[in-house]
């Protein structure tokens, strides 16, 4: 009877750990709960390491939050966990208040990665490195580096990469990108979250000092590996050259406190303004007087937020045609340019206006009764 229990029990723990090592099965494209108040540095530049072997599929490098810094995640090559699955990057984008990044993920069809030019065929769509043939993975030699003697399984074929920018996040004055109908359907279907070793290479990352921006000013010192969490074997590689870190040590400390002020100077649209602050209700001593005050204050406030919401859904739709037309970087970012000049005028209207109000309801200084005698 002992040992039934003792088996028993065996058998229940080697389910427990084998489940928790399993990826887990996924049907939605999962966006990490943490709103960043200022953008990832720059992507870097660096040389991708030779490919280990045959079905190892090249997930790129990128920046990643601990909490209190970025830190780079280094580029690295992994065994596909089935055959027919490729590897969808994580990216950062603006939301709300904030940056947030949407964790990456395997499956049969590459879905939205923010438009973010990863390169190694990761160039903002798809994935231009290699295709599943036959139960097994063939090369693209033209943005691959791998041993030809050891893989046999390549091909060669000519890659425009049309996007040199460096920029790592979309949104908010980064890559100005929607998901395709076919990138949204891939998102949801069936997927797969990092593996195992993905996971302990993003933890390696984590605890390594050197990797925070902070320290590398970004230009981390193994910006990829040959394979997964070996930071300092032959196959680890430094960053060529770095990218651009977007705040100071100083103001990464103060991110939670950052004020209002510095939010409107980088909006773009407006829904990346804070919203209204209110003045404190009048009080004059006058009650008709001061609810008159604070019926004027809230109509002021209300119409306000119409012209926010009608400048933005005009900016959404000037997104929606370019995006159709399929316009260049260019056009794009004159775009965007355009946008900051519509919000932050609309801001210094909306400003000028609520000073305006204040001012009429300031309480007027009545003259004394010496001065009335003058």
């Amino acid at each position: 009877m002992n040992k039934l229990i003792l088996l028993r029990s065996f058998a229940l723990a080697l389910l427990i750990v084998l489940f928790a090592t399993m990826p887990a099965p996924s049907f939605a494209q999962v966006s990490i709960g943490v709103s960043v108040g200022f953008a990832p540095p720059e992507l870097p530049v660096y040389v991708q390491p030779i490919c280990p072997g045959p079905d190892y599929i090249w997930t790129p490098g990128y920046w990643d939050w601990d909490g209190d810094d970025y830190y780079w995640v280094p580029g690295t090559w992994v065994l596909a966990p089935e055959p027919g699955f490729l590897w969808t990057p994580g990216y950062w984008a603006w939301r709300d208040r904030g940056f947030v990044f949407t964790a990456g993920y395997w499956g049969p069809v590459i879905g939205f990665y923010g438009g973010v030019n990863y390169g190694f065929g990761y160039f903002g769509r798809g994935y231009e490195g290699g295709r599943w043939e036959r139960g097994h993975f063939f090369y693209n030699r033209e943005v691959n580096n791998v041993n030809v003697t050891i893989i046999h399984n390549t091909y060669n074929e000519t890659i425009v990469n049309r996007s040199e920018t460096r920029v790592s996040y979309n949104g908010h004055g980064g890559i100005d990108a929607r998901a395709t109908a076919e990138e949204e359907r891939a998102g949801r279907e069936r997927h797969i979250g990092p593996v195992a070793e993905q996971n302990r290479h993003v933890e390696q990352a984590r605890s390594n000092r050197e990797l925070r921006a902070s320290v590398n000013h970004g230009r981390p010192p193994v910006a990829a590996t040959s394979r997964p969490g070996d930071f300092k074997g032959h196959g680890a590689v430094a960053a060529s050259e770095g990218g651009a870190v977007h705040e100071s040590g100083a103001a990464r400390g103060n991110n939670a406190a950052r004020d209002n002020s510095a939010a409107r100077d980088r909006a773009f649209h407006p829904s990346d303004l804070p919203r209204n602050q209110r003045p404190p209700a009048p009080n004059t001593g006058n009650v008709k007087q001061d609810q008159k005050f604070q019926q004027q204050q809230e109509k002021l406030s209300a119409q306000q937020d119409r012209d926010r919401q009608r400048l933005q859904q005009k900016q959404d739709q000037d997104h929606a045609r370019i995006t159709k037309q399929q316009a260049d970087d260019s056009r794009r970012q004159q775009m965007e340019q355009r946008h900051q000049q519509q919000t932050q005028q609309l801001q210094q209207k909306h400003t000028q206006q609520a000073e305006k109000l204040q001012s009429r309801q300031q309480p007027r200084n009545e003259p004394s009764k010496d001065q009335k005698k003058r």
